[in-house]
């Protein structure tokens, strides 16, 4: 099921959820570091959870739990840039166990993946949002329940316009 975001939110199924995405806005010209969510169509490509806080989420991709190692490569110099890695690794890369919250439950979305070009972005994911919906990085982000019910319609794929 295509889910379209616009600024402020994300319409799934015919509910419209409350959302924010990136502090750098919608781009065509995605880059890595410009904190922009990128225009375009992004697959959903798998749902990745914390086990010991949530049972599995219901979705229509491939679901699979994180453990404490797992990270996400944002090094554009590296060999697994814009992939899911072991840490510790010798490039910078993301944590995905955190201690808050906003990992629990990440869709992994189809930006830059296929094939992944060095400095085009990374970690572009759908996931829990911050208590007061703060802008992002670069990802797209709900509450927990509104993220949950979104995957749960068969979420595919996200609609980025402006």
């Amino acid at each position: 099921m295509r889910a379209i975001l616009t600024p402020g939110t994300l319409t799934v199924g015919g509910e419209t959820f409350r959302a924010a995405c990136g502090r750098g806005g919608l781009r065509a010209d995605k880059h890595e570091g410009d904190g922009a969510t990128p225009l375009g169509v992004l697959p959903l490509r798998q749902v990745l959870y914390r086990p010991d806080r949530l049972a599995p989420p219901l979705s229509a991709m491939p679901v699979q739990s994180l453990t404490p190692t797992d990270g996400w490569c944002d090094d554009p110099a590296h060999s697994d840039y814009n992939m899911l890695v072991r840490l510790p690794l010798n490039a910078s890369a993301e944590v995905l166990w955190r201690d808050d919250a906003l990992y629990d439950i990440i869709g992994v979305l189809g930006w830059n993946d296929r094939p992944v070009r060095p400095g085009l972005g990374s970690a572009i994911f759908l996931h829990v949002a911050r208590p007061d919906f703060a802008a992002t990085e670069g990802c797209v982000v709900l509450s927990l329940d509104d993220l949950r019910r979104a995957l749960a319609t068969g979420l595919t794929e996200i609609v980025v316009r402006d």
